[in-house]
């Protein structure tokens, strides 16, 4: 008798009720910080394949270190490429966050990748991994169309000004906004603050709403985090593994320094 459970993505019918949610990012290629975060009780996980140093078995590694929670894994793939994100999906993930993308056309592109045909490119195999190995893999096929998360990211001027027409895309369930990279494109590097920035900013959250698509982005504290809700965001990362490590290092280390200055 097959064990496997349903394939079933409560975090996607969530998001499409409405609902906020958590989530962290993880990317330093770690099981166990997979295993620690997503035990914590988040929502989901991005696995980041686009600047973490994460491959195939790295990224199944970390899903097999989430199973028996809540959270489910998100994947940033480390392009906009049919080919790596068929990978990614037959190795498990829930969900695809696409970066850099700046065109309906590409917008398009990620949501064929993402699903099988006739509404994309997918290719199929019951052998894989998300397929349950070949055990009542019908079920995986038959749901992964609904059920994938598919999320791109807004990062630069071009993607900003094209924005009503990649909302446009049927299949697109999300946008996620990325503060740094897209300071970054209007000419000031990792600073999202600028008036400009955030005008951008603002003009992309507002076309958003009422699209049916749920907005998506990080935050750097609980503070920020909250504004962030209150402004219609339903994803928003709350820390990062290796940042956060290294943030409560540096203070742990400062507190100390400052107590015993001399050892």
């Amino acid at each position: 008798m097959d064990q496997q459970k349903p394939f079933e993505n409560h975090v996607k019918r969530m998001l499409k009720a409405g609902k906020k949610t958590a989530g962290a990012w993880a990317q330093i290629t770690s099981p166990i910080s997979a295993e620690i975060l997503s035990g914590a009780g988040f929502d989901w996980l991005i696995i980041d394949m686009e600047h973490g140093p994460n491959d195939i078995p790295s990224l199944v590694a970390q899903m097999q270190a989430m199973k028996g929670t809540s959270a489910i894994p998100i994947v940033r793939a480390p392009w906009n490429d049919f080919v790596m994100i068929k990978r990614i999906l037959d190795a498990g993930a829930y969900g695809l966050l696409i970066p850099y993308v700046n065109t309906k056309s590409e917008a398009e592109a990620a949501v064929k990748a993402c699903k099988y045909p006739p509404s994309g490119i997918r290719g199929i195999a019951g052998s894989t991994r998300a397929a349950h190995f070949g055990r009542n893999s019908m079920d995986y096929f038959s749901k992964a169309n609904e059920e994938i998360l598919v999320i791109t990211q807004v990062e630069t001027r071009q993607a900003v000004e094209n924005i009503d027409e990649i909302l446009e895309v049927n299949g697109l369930d999300g946008i996620f906004i990325g503060p740094m990279d897209l300071a970054t494109s209007y000419g000031y590097m990792y600073d999202p603050g600028q008036p400009e920035v955030q005008s951008a900013i603002e003009s992309v959250e507002a076309k958003v709403k009422g699209t049916g698509k749920f907005l998506g982005t990080i935050s750097f504290n609980w503070n920020q985090a909250k504004q962030l809700y209150q402004r219609g965001y339903q994803m928003i990362s709350l820390m990062a593994d290796g940042t956060g490590l290294a943030a409560m290092a540096e203070e742990k280390m400062a507190d100390f320094r400052n107590t015993y200055p001399s050892g």
